[in-house]
């Protein structure tokens, strides 16, 4: 894949030249960021440190009550309504979703993004790529589907079908990109296994997942490649908010490299919005270098991630990478007895031990101390469920040295899921 930039210098450059146009074509005719910014007295930008240390940030929270104090769509809008083709909205499962226009200029930007994420997974003219994805109001893979046409590939959609039919689909049309969450991907090979499908039967060599931290956790993918008959899977990520952020390195599975060209990346203490040095987790902060229609300037992504201290990655490219791609939430942390316990920490343990279907964490608040739980729901093919329960007990007391109960439940409990799984549940 070719990069971008072949130096630092180059990246920060560029990324200078794009913040002075952005900044200029907000102001004034943006109303939410020209009133964030007037405080500022000058918005001209000497640096890039000028504007890190001198801009505000921009939080979620500000963008849902600018949409409740002027809807639908609040006041961050560059051009008035009529230059808009493109609404998404956020999933909500953070609370009330964020509606997003895009103006086509925005729109092709973003492609733009994901074609560098199809090239930096190998993906050539001739594939076939098949979308397990029902094409809702959320951005999920729009995108993709068009960066895919655009690479000349034969884009394959599956929405509105049953994961039965969406296999059929894969294996009929000779599928041999694969696109999905980290859960789906398990959850077709489970439906697979229960109606017989062999699924080295498939011609699918690459799955590219996206919306949860299983696509960088070890485990969570060997247990995809596993089901795949090998398959290599191709972490990234992105937001409605941002558009596609990241791309796997093709040299080194588990790290993400920022798409520099298109995004200024921070990483800065959650607490203290200081920058954070390399090598230490804390949270993403992005300004979109080129949606100038809908921008987001600053904007704090609540993502955990730990930059690589090194500047050159091994596979040639200098674009931030990201050690272990998104670690978790900064809002998803849970304190137990003293213990920082992060979800993908957790799904870590619960692939590694194997044997397990599916799975829900229970955290609650009942008490003066948070108390944790684990319910798992055992393979078809487990026939001692209590020696899994017990071993993954064990897994769990070594791993935080904390003692997790484990509940055992038949087969089909526990809910399955297409797009984002929810499987942390927080009680009071």
């Amino acid at each position: 894949m070719a990069n971008a930039f072949a130096t630092r210098e180059e990246i920060g450059s560029s990324q200078l030249a794009q913040l002075r146009r952005l900044v200029s074509a907000l102001v004034p005719t943006n109303r939410f960021y020209s009133q964030k910014f007037s405080p500022l007295g000058s918005c001209e930008i000497r640096s890039l440190e000028d504007f890190t240390t001198r801009f505000p940030f921009t939080t979620k929270q500000e963008l849902v009550e600018d949409q409740l104090a002027q809807p639908p769509y609040g006041t961050n809008l560059t051009f008035p309504q009529d230059h808009y083709t493109r609404l998404h909205q956020t999933s909500g499962t953070r609370g009330q979703p964020l509606r997003w226009l895009d103006t086509p200029e925005n729109w092709n930007w973003m492609v733009e993004s994901w074609r560098t994420i199809f090239l930096a997974a190998g993906v050539k003219s001739d594939e076939r790529v098949y979308f397990a994805f029902s094409f809702g109001p959320f951005i999920g893979f729009w995108l993709a589907f068009e960066a895919a046409q655009k690479l000349g590939c034969l884009c394959i959609p599956g929405g509105g079908l049953s994961s039965e039919a969406r296999l059929r689909g894969i294996l009929d049309n000779g599928a041999s990109i694969l696109c999905c969450t980290p859960t789906y991907a398990l959850r077709l090979g489970e439906v697979a296994a229960q109606q017989g499908t062999n699924l080295a039967q498939s011609k699918i060599k690459t799955i590219i997942v996206a919306g949860e931290a299983g696509g960088s956790i070890p485990a969570t993918r060997d247990a995809i490649s596993k089901l795949w008959n090998g398959a290599r899977v191709f972490d990234h990520h992105g937001m409605t908010e941002t558009g596609p952020v990241t791309y796997e390195c093709p040299a080194q599975p588990g790290i993400l490299h920022v798409i520099e060209s298109a995004y200024l990346a921070e990483i800065v203490e959650p607490t203290n919005g200081k920058p954070v040095q390399p090598g230490d987790v804390g949270e993403l902060v992005l300004t979109t270098l080129g949606r100038i229609g809908s921008p987001l300037l600053r904007y704090r992504t609540g993502d955990l991630v730990k930059q690589k201290k090194q500047t050159a990655c091994v596979c040639g490219c200098v674009d931030m990478a990201l050690d272990g791609g998104i670690l978790g939430r900064a809002d998803d942390m849970v304190i137990v007895r003293g213990v920082n316990i992060y979800p993908s920490a957790v799904e870590e343990i619960i692939r590694s031990c194997g044997g397990i279907a599916e799975f829900r964490m229970h955290i609650s608040h009942a008490h003066a101390l948070p108390e944790i739980k684990v319910v798992i729901e055992p393979a078809s093919d487990c026939s001692e469920p209590k020696q899994l329960s017990d071993k993954l007990g064990k897994m769990f007391s070594h791993a935080f040295a904390l003692r997790v109960p484990v509940e055992i439940v038949n087969a089909g409990a526990l809910p399955r899921f297409e797009m984002k799984a929810k499987r942390w549940v927080i009680e009071s």
